[in-house]
């Protein structure tokens, strides 16, 4: 079987589905992680969300220890650490970690946004001054040279060892929903992820963007750009609009100021009458959504990475059902070719 010319990999938000446990959540998440290693998906990241009744993902360093630990080839990591709300020392520290217990497969995924409310970003830095100043810049400049070991002479922490070993250093990317992730990703060398299901105008010249402006780095002497969207496959047309329902649904909700509601059921979503209003928004969602029988999927997101100038795209698939949730990664892999010994190491 040829190898694709398209890495495919997946973005898991640690969703509770259809009134399941935690528990259960994070064993559904296990078995995808395993799945996707066996089906050949490049890498596996776990996104940084808080205080959500619905979302299990608030800590992606700790689900990226667990993932790593049971599967073999997959890259795992953060999409992404939200940087503000953490001490970039620590994050040097967990990930440098996690680098030296599986060698050559930790990727670290750096969000800007606080992935919160206002109140809960407080309760996670202890500081209103930390809540209310911008100085992402400052922590991305540790952060980066923490890794790097190359502090100026003058600065204060340049003496401070995040680990014994200054090789084990993560893959490590910028996430972005507009301009400002990839002038950071660009600048400072990194790979660059962007968020097409958040702002999908957006996403070909942003990425494109990021190839042309692109400086080579000791993080990554190359560009890499990966593009992130909702992606339901099936074996027909209808079944994918069907088992796409919750999640348009889910964002037709998200856009007219419902967050507190459970993420629908099938059932919920087949039977949902929408309003005029509500209409209008699922019209405007359109862009986030690749949905389809895989043959026409496949076509899209090809013409998709052809136009962002990527060769990898990150699939969050939002299915409320494992079955299908399955099925749907499986039926991508195989027309995408996917196997084991396409997970390269960037």
């Amino acid at each position: 079987m040829a190898k694709t010319d398209l890495q495919l990999s997946i973005l898991d938000l640690a969703t509770i589905y259809n009134g399941e446990s935690a528990t259960q959540t994070l064993l559904n998440s296990t078995e995808l992680v395993q799945l996707a290693d066996r089906l050949g998906y490049t890498r596996y990241w776990f996104a940084e969300h808080h205080n959500t009744k619905h979302q299990m993902s608030t800590s992606p360093d700790l689900l990226s220890a667990h993932a790593a630990a049971i599967s073999k080839n997959i890259r795992i990591g953060s999409g992404g650490i939200m940087l503000p709300n953490h001490s970039p020392l620590k994050v040097a520290e967990n990930f440098s970690l996690l680098e030296a217990l599986h060698p050559g497969r930790i990727d670290l995924g750096i969000g800007r946004a606080p992935g919160t409310d206002g109140l809960t970003a407080l309760a996670l830095r202890r500081s209103r001054e930390a809540v209310t100043t911008y100085d992402f810049p400052e922590q991305l400049n540790e952060l980066l040279s923490f890794f790097s070991r190359k502090f100026p002479d003058n600065h204060p922490f340049k003496d401070i060892t995040p680990s014994p070993d200054k090789n084990l250093i993560p893959d490590i990317y910028m996430l972005g929903s507009s301009n400002g992730g990839m002038q950071f990703a660009s600048h400072y060398g990194l790979g660059f992820v962007f968020a097409a299901h958040i702002s999908p105008h957006l996403a070909v010249p942003m990425l494109r963007a990021y190839r042309e402006n692109f400086k080579p780095s000791s993080f990554m002497p190359e560009p890499k750009s990966v593009l992130a969207i909702i992606v339901v496959a099936a074996e027909t047309e209808e079944e994918a609009e069907y088992l796409a329902g919750p999640a348009e649904l889910q964002w037709v909700r998200w856009g007219t100021g419902e967050f507190h509601l459970a993420p629908p059921t099938l059932e919920e979503a087949s039977s949902h009458v929408y309003t005029d209003q509500e209409e209008a928004v699922r019209r405007e969602n359109k862009g986030r959504f690749v949905i389809g029988s895989v043959e026409n999927v496949e076509k899209k997101l090809r013409k998709l990475a052809k136009d962002a100038m990527v060769d990898e795209i990150m699939i969050l698939n939002m299915l409320t059902e494992k079955t299908t949730r399955h099925k749907s990664y499986a039926l991508l892999a195989d027309a995408f070719n996917l196997s084991p010994s396409n997970n390269e190491k960037v």
